[in-house]
Order: structure tokens, then sequence, then C-alpha cells
């Protein structure tokens, strides 16, 4: 799932793409995709982009006061094509296409072939999104997003009051929830609690002071990096990016690179996370929630 360092990269390498270049169309093929009605959809026609941004997960494409808001889910992605067919793609499920943004031809000649964005989703849990909207914030998963990590405004004391506030909840969780703190998904919450040598599974408002400022550096450090890396990458080198840098997500049976133990996993109905014993947990495997409801 693209979370905040990947689509903090997709923006600013749209930006550079699409400053200036005009929408000519939007096709939908997947229709559950777009969720919204008004303005419709052939409102951004003929609209030159004026900027590209992020709201924690969400990308948004801005072109003459409409917004094109996009949330990726956990198989989407954007990819930049330096031709789209012309002719309209057409609903299909062996397709991954989900949206196609078809622009303009820009300088070249009038008869030169289109560029354009297709959005896709893998798998057969279609959850991707697309809002037309007049402002973000019409969004109700932007409207609720709680704090940027990445901003000044998110200082030592606004995390200490989020934790104390989810009160006895599990630290992975708050690190994830949307509503809580923006961007954070399961991959960077794993490498955060990982950074700070944190037990997932560790109550919010039970931090010490020093644990407090251990894991508020981890999470400015962690994301940041991250940003940086992929900063001036293109889109189809995001993933490879964000994968060859992970220290335990996705990691299981390996190494790890801090104290050569091996990485392990609980696993959870729809998701599983990663951690390091040694590092983490006083060296204890955690119980695998799901074999544990198994054994019941």
């Amino acid at each position: 799932m693209p979370e905040l360092p990947e689509v903090e990269a997709l923006a600013l390498d749209l930006r550079g793409r699409l400053d200036g270049r005009a929408i000519t169309k939007v096709h939908v093929p997947q229709f559950s995709a777009l969720k919204t009605y008004d303005p419709p959809l052939s409102a951004v026609e003929g609209t030159l982009v004026d900027g590209v941004s992020r709201h924690g997960k969400f990308l948004d494409i801005e072109a003459s006061g409409v917004h094109l808001v996009l949330h990726l889910a956990r198989a989407g992605w954007v990819r930049w094509k330096d031709e789209v067919p012309s002719i309209p793609p057409r609903p299909s499920t062996k397709s991954t296409l989900a949206v196609r943004i078809v622009l303009d031809s820009g300088d070249a000649a009038p008869d030169a072939p289109s560029p354009g964005l297709d959005i896709t989703e893998a798998g057969t849990k279609k959850s991707l999104a697309l809002y037309v909207v007049r402002d973000p914030q019409d969004v109700p998963g932007v409207a609720s997003l709680g704090p940027d990590p990445l901003t000044d405004d998110f200082t030592r004391d606004v995390l200490a009051a989020i934790l104390e506030r989810e009160g006895r909840k599990q630290i992975k969780g708050v690190l994830r929830h949307q509503g809580t703190i923006a961007g954070i998904g399961n991959a960077y919450s794993d490498e955060i609690l990982h950074a700070a040598r944190m037990s997932p599974f560790k109550a919010s408002n039970s931090l010490t002071d020093e644990e407090l400022e251990t894991l508020f550096v981890a999470v400015k450090q962690t994301l940041g990096d991250a940003v940086e890396r992929s900063r001036g990458l293109a889109a189809s080198e995001l993933k490879a990016e964000k994968k060859s840098n992970l220290a335990v997500h996705g990691r299981t049976g390996e190494k790890c690179p801090v104290c050569g133990d091996i990485v392990r996993e609980v696993s959870f109905a729809d998701s599983s996370l990663q951690y390091c014993p040694t590092c983490q947990t006083g060296g204890k495997p955690l119980a695998d929630r799901r074999m544990s409801r198994l054994l019941k």
C-alpha cells in the first residue's frame, strides 16, 4: 500500500509532469472507483493542471479549481504513459485499469500522441477511490485526517497528547489510524516501531519520557528519510526503492539488519505485522493472534 513517503514522491513527480498541461478526458472503466457525482467528470475536461499535492495518503490533482482526489488503497498505483490509446478503455474484470487521465500533447504537434496517467489496481478487492470535488475537505477521508507527522506542527507534545488520549490501545494501531496520525500505514508503522525498539503491542499511554522521545524521533526520521530517498524518483521506481530499504516489514524469516535475530510475524484477519524480538520485545516472540483464535 502506498503510504506517506510514496504518495509525497508521487505528488512531486506528477507536479513536474503535469504542470500547465490540460486534462482532455477522464475515463473510469472501473465504475466503482468513482465516489462522487457533483461536479461531474466532465467538469475537468479542458482544464489546466495547477498543482499536485498530498493529504495523508490521498493524492490531489488540482485543475482550474476542481480537485481530482485519489486514494490508491492497498493495491493501487499511478503510471505515467507517454502515449495512451486513442480508443477509450472498456470495463473488464481482467484489466487492472481503474482510471485513465488523458492529457494534451503540450508543445508537440497537434496530431502528436496524447500522454496520460493510468491508475491501476491489482487484485480482486477493489478499494481504489476517485473523488471529483471543489474542495479536498469535501472528501470524508481527507476531512477526518489526523495531523501530518512531517509538518512542523507535529511536535513531541502533540504526539504525547495523542498517545495519552488513546489510552491502553496498542501503539501499532494508533500509529496507522488515519484519523489519529495521517499517512502512516502498515509498513512504516512496523519500521517506526523497529527503529524505536518498541513492541507493537505496547499500550499507548504507558511510555516513559525517554520512550516518547525515542518514538517521536523514529517517526520523524523514518518517514523523513524515506521521503528524501524517494525525492526525484519516477513513479515507476518508487515501489522498489521502498522495499529495498525496509528493515523488518515484509521480511519474515530474514535476519534483522540491526541484531541478526530472525524477523517474526503476527497475522491478523486481513494483514500482518513484522518485528524483531531481540530489538523490540526483549527476545520474547509475540503470540500470533490468528493462530490463537484457531486453537481456542
